[in-house]
This record gives structure tokens, C-alpha cells and sequence, in this order.
């Protein structure tokens, strides 16, 4: 009876220290190790890849914004976080596509709606844009709703709009698109983007300065 007992105090405090060990190592010394060297070689990407403007950190790199102006460049549409009542002001509590099928009258509907209003808000007396330029990114959302980034053709195609709102000339809002315009990952993986939040600042920051 004795050595029974001796035997299961014995293997209990075993067990108590290695839980304690293991709670010590994976749950202290681990997370503080891989956090010190995502500070130290990763900074930016580890704190959320955080964009700042006048020294206050306005948004992500990774997560789009809605409700610019027609002053500045505008991002996808989001019609996949406009269709849940708990995300209708883009408060990011969560994010998905519309689920929509590709021959829904609805989603159609939308398209159509979107291409139509990308024509009348991009044309300018001076520029007038027809149907066939609008690019796919500028009427449909993203799997998520959040993508932040818009096609080089999408930007393009309101550099005359932008300049016009903001006194500026073509060729200045174009060499902005162009500054501002990442080319695929590695040379080959992916389709060049143009960060609209990145893209934003930067125009508010000419426009100030003119």
C-alpha cells in the first residue's frame, strides 16, 4: 500500500514538473524568442504592416479602406462586407465575398451598376471614359472585401478625374500611379498592383505642397 502510494506521488510530481518545464519553454521562453526576432528582422510586418502619415499610423498595407472621396483614388468595391448587416460600415469585424454565382442576376445587377458609375465619375471634359476600359477590379469585390490594392489600368483610369478635382496636372497624378505601382512578386508571381492607401497619402501630401 505504501509503495503504491510512494509510486503515484512520485510519478504526479513528474508529471507536475514537466508541465512546468513545458509550460516554461513553450509557453514563456518560445513566444518571447520568436517575438524578439520578428521585432528585430521583421518590425514593420510583425506590428500589422502599419502605414503612417504626419507621424499617426492611418491604416495597413494589407487591409483596404472605404470612403474616400472622388478627390482621391478609390479601391475595390466591397460588396461582399455591404451585404451583412454586422460589417455595413466596413469596421472590419469580418470579412467575406458576396457568394454570389457567376450568372446571378444580382451580382450582374451590381456589375452593371458599378461600370456604370466608374464611367460617370472618371470622365471629365476632357477625357471621356468608355465602358470598355473599366477594368474587372474596378466592379467586382474581392474573395475577402479587403483587398487594399487596385490594378495599375484601375488607377490609370482616375488619374484624369483626381487631377482635375485637385487642381493638379495629367502628367504629375500619372507619375504618382507609376511611383507608387509594386510589379510582380519575384518578377513572375502575380499581376502589378497599386496600394490605394499608399497612393492616397502620397496625393494629399502633392496637393499640400502645391
Amino acid at each position: 500500500m505504501n509503495n503504491s502510494v510512494s509510486n503515484t506521488a512520485r510519478l504526479l510530481w513528474a508529471a507536475l514538473r514537466a508541465l512546468l518545464v513545458l509550460t516554461l519553454v513553450t509557453g514563456v521562453i518560445y513566444p518571447l524568442v520568436v517575438t524578439g526576432v520578428a521585432q528585430a528582422l521583421f518590425n514593420n510586418k510583425a506590428n500589422g504592416s502599419e502605414i503612417k502619415a504626419d507621424g499617426k499610423v492611418v491604416g495597413s498595407s494589407l487591409i483596404g479602406q472605404q470612403g474616400y472621396s472622388l478627390d482621391y483614388f478609390q479601391g475595390r468595391p466591397a460588396n461582399g462586407l455591404g451585404t451583412n448587416s454586422v460589417n455595413t460600415r466596413y469596421k472590419l469585424i469580418l470579412s467575406g465575398a458576396t457568394n454570389l454565382s457567376a450568372d446571378s442576376k444580382v451580382l450582374v445587377k451590381q456589375v452593371e451598376d458599378a461600370k456604370a458609375a466608374v464611367v460617370k465619375n472618371n470622365s471629365t471634359a476632357d477625357y471621356k471614359v468608355k465602358p470598355s476600359q473599366v477594368p474587372a477590379d474596378a466592379v467586382t469585390s474581392s474573395g475577402s472585401g479587403l483587398d487594399p490594392d487596385i490594378s495599375p489600368a484601375y488607377a490609370e483610369l482616375q488619374v484624369h478625374r483626381v487631377a482635375e478635382r485637385n487642381h493638379l496636372s495629367v502628367t504629375q497624378v500619372e507619375k504618382l500611379v507609376e511611383d507608387h505601382t509594386d510589379g510582380r512578386t519575384l518578377g513572375f508571381i502575380g499581376e502589378p498592383t497599386v496600394n490605394v492607401l499608399e497612393l492616397n497619402i502620397a496625393l494629399k501630401s502633392l496637393v499640400t505642397k502645391s
